[in-house]
């Protein structure tokens, strides 16, 4: 994958491998020692049933940073339900 800067990624659009779209991307969580990214938070679309996945408390979806793919017009992330 290319080098990005997080601020490129933030209000893109993340969608499954079978090209679902499940929402934007919002933030990220990351460890502040190590600079390591552990997840990345997406604010679901209406029609993803967010009981599906992990949530925190703003009702955003927690995604492994290691579940993304791809990153051109869209975030592709690799997540198995």
């Amino acid at each position: 994958m290319a080098k990005k800067f997080l601020t490129e990624l933030r209000n893109k659009t993340v969608m499954t491998k079978d090209g679902r779209i499940l929402g934007v991307i919002n933030n990220f969580v990351m460890d502040t020692a190590t600079g390591e990214l552990h997840h990345v938070l997406v604010i679901p679309q209406e029609e993803v049933d967010v009981r599906q996945y992990t949530t925190d408390a703003q009702g955003r979806l927690v995604l492994p940073f290691t579940t993304m793919r791809s990153v051109r017009d869209v975030v592709v992330m690799d997540v198995t339900q």
